[in-house]
C-alpha cells in the first residue's frame, strides 16, 4: 500500500466501518479513492525487516553447529611459497586480504556489530500496516444508500457496486458530514468516468444519435405488497430515445438489447414535490438537518409514458436529480429541433385525419387521404385543453383578429403520447425564444440559489 506521505495525486483517504450483509460485527477499514478505483484496506501484521528465510539459516546453525573453516591457502589456491594464512604470524609476512580487513575466522569475544548477514541482523521485525483487500472499479458503478429491495435509506451509510458485480459491503461513517462528503466524492468520480464513457461512445455515433446523459437509478415497483420495492435500472438519453436497461450497456450490441425504449417527444419528466428549507430544497417526506444531512428517502422523479402509464425512479443526491432534470430538457429540446414535426392519426367529426405538431408552423390538421389542410393554428393561439382521461381532447384556439375561441375536439389512439408531444414542442418553442425561462423553473437553479 501507498504510505500516507506518498499517496498518488488526487487520492482521498478516510476511515469507516464495514458491514457485510448477514454477518456479525463490523470491522475497521480504510478507504482510498482515486480517479478510477475505490480501494478498501484492512490492518494486518507484516514483516518489514528480515525474512523467514534468514530465520531458517539460523535454524541450521543451531542444529548442526558452526561449519569448519577451510585453510585460506586452500580457498585461494595460493602457490607454493606464498604467505600463509592471516592467523600464521610466525612467517612475519601478512596477506593482502588480511590487510584489507577481510576476516574469515571471527572472534567470538569480538565487540564488533554483527554483519548484515548474521542471524541477529536478519531477525524478522513486524509492523501493523493497511493492506489492500478489495478494489472496486468505478466506471459504470452505482451507489446504493437504500436497504436491499426497499426505499428506506441507511443513516450515514452506503455501498458501492461495480458493473461486474463486485461490491464494497455497507460502509458506515462516524458522522453525517463524513457520510455526505464521501457519498458526493464517490458519486462525482463515477459521474466523471461515465462522462468519459459517453464521449467514447459518441465518437462512433452520428450527431443525431449522441448520448446526452446516462446513469444508474432505482425504480419503484408497484406490487400487491404494501411495502415498496425497488430495483436498479440504468437509464440513457440517446438520440431520439430514452433507454431503460437492467444492466449497464458496455458494448455496441448492448444498445439493441434494452429492456424498453421510449420516444423522448412522447414522455414527460415530472419532479416529485419539493419544499424549501433553510439549507436547500428537499422532498416533502424529508426533514431538514445539520450540514451534511442526507435525506432519509432518495430524491425521486417520474417519467410519464404512453397510455397514461408512469415509471417512478429515484437517486441518492440532489445533484443527480438536477442532472436528470436538466438532461431530459436538453435531450427533448434537441430531438424536437432535429425532428421538426410529429404526425399522429386522429378522428374529427367522424373523419380520419392527420394531426401534425410542427416546430415552425404550430398545429395542423389535414385529410389523411388528400393531404389537404383543414385548419391550422400557431402555438400562441392555443389557449387551453381538456381531456376525458381516455382518448378525447378538446383544444381551445383563439383567432387573432376576432378574439373568438374555437374548440377542436379530437380523438387519438394514444392521447397521452400526443399531449406529451404537444408539451415538448411548446416547451422547446418557449426555450428558443427565452432560454432563461426554462432554466429559472428548474430544480437545479432553485437548489443552486438556495445554496448561495
Amino acid at each position: 500500500p501507498w504510505p500516507v506521505s506518498a499517496l498518488p495525486p488526487q487520492t482521498r483517504t478516510g476511515l469507516a466501518l464495514l458491514h457485510h450483509e448477514g454477518s456479525g460485527s463490523p470491522c475497521d477499514v480504510r478507504l482510498q479513492l482515486t480517479r478510477e478505483v475505490l480501494t478498501i484496506q484492512k490492518q494486518d501484521v507484516v514483516c518489514v525487516r528480515g525474512s523467514s528465510h534468514g530465520a531458517r539459516v539460523s535454524a541450521l546453525l543451531s542444529t548442526w553447529g558452526p561449519l569448519p573453516t577451510p585453510r585460506l591457502s586452500d580457498r585461494l589456491c595460493l602457490p607454493a611459497g606464498s604467505p600463509g594464512p592471516a592467523g600464521d604470524h610466525s612467517s612475519g609476512a601478512s596477506s593482502p586480504l588480511f590487510d584489507s580487513g577481510l576476516h574469515l575466522n571471527s572472534n567470538p569475544s569480538s565487540t564488533d556489530p554483527p554483519s548484515p548477514s548474521s542471524p541477529a541482523a536478519d531477525a524478522p521485525q513486524y509492523e501493523k500496516r493497511w493492506l489492500d483487500t478489495l478494489s472496486v472499479p468505478l466506471s459504470m458503478a452505482r451507489i446504493s444508500r437504500c436497504k436491499a429491495g426497499t426505499g428506506k435509506c441507511r443513516s450515514g451509510a452506503f455501498q458501492v457496486l461495480a458493473v461486474d458485480g463486485v461490491r464494497t459491503g455497507v460502509l458506515q461513517f462516524h458522522t453525517a458530514r463524513e457520510s455526505a462528503d464521501w457519498l458526493r466524492a464517490v458519486s462525482a468520480t463515477i459521474s466523471d468516468l461515465t462522462l468519459e464513457s459517453m464521449k467514447m461512445v459518441n465518437e462512433g455515433c452520428s450527431p443525431c444519435d449522441q448520448i446526452v446523459h446516462m446513469g444508474w437509478v432505482r425504480e419503484r415497483l408497484e406490487g400487491t405488497s404494501s411495502r415498496e420495492t425497488f430495483r436498479s435500472k440504468f437509464l440513457a438519453l440517446k438520440g431520439s430515445l430514452l433507454y431503460v436497461f437492467s444492466t449497464a450497456p458496455v458494448s455496441t450490441l448492448d444498445w439493441v438489447r434494452a429492456e424498453k425504449t421510449y420516444n423522448l417527444c412522447e414522455v414527460l419528466f415530472k419532479l416529485h414535490k419539493l419544499w424549501q428549507a433553510d439549507d436547500g430544497w428537499l422532498h416533502e417526506d424529508c426533514h431538514p438537518g445539520p450540514p451534511g444531512f442526507a435525506p432519509q428517502r432518495p430524491f425521486s422523479f417520474s417519467v410519464l409514458v404512453g397510455h397514461g402509464r408512469s415509471r417512478v425512479f429515484s437517486v441518492d443526491l440532489g445533484s443527480e436529480l438536477a442532472a436528470w432534470e436538466r438532461s431530459f430538457q436538453r435531450a427533448t429540446f434537441k430531438e424536437v429541433r432535429r425532428s421538426r414535426s410529429k404526425t399522429y392519426t386522429c378522428s374529427w367529426q367522424g373523419e380520419m385525419l392527420c394531426f401534425t405538431v410542427d416546430f415552425a408552423l404550430g398545429f395542423t390538421c389535414s385529410d389523411s387521404k388528400t393531404k389537404n389542410v383543414l385548419w391550422r393554428f400557431k402555438f400562441s393561439q392555443l389557449k387551453g385543453s381538456s381531456d376525458d382521461g381516455n382518448a378525447r381532447v378538446k383544444l381551445l384556439f383563439q383567432h387573432p383578429d376576432s378574439k373568438q375561441i374555437e374548440v377542436k375536439e379530437l380523438e387519438f389512439p394514444d392521447l397521452t403520447a400526443v399531449l406529451h408531444c404537444v408539451h415538448a414542442f411548446l416547451a422547446a418553442k418557449v426555450a428558443s425564444v427565452d432560454p432563461a425561462f426554462m432554466d429559472s423553473q428548474s430544480f437545479a437553479r432553485k437548489s443552486a440559489s438556495a445554496e448561495r
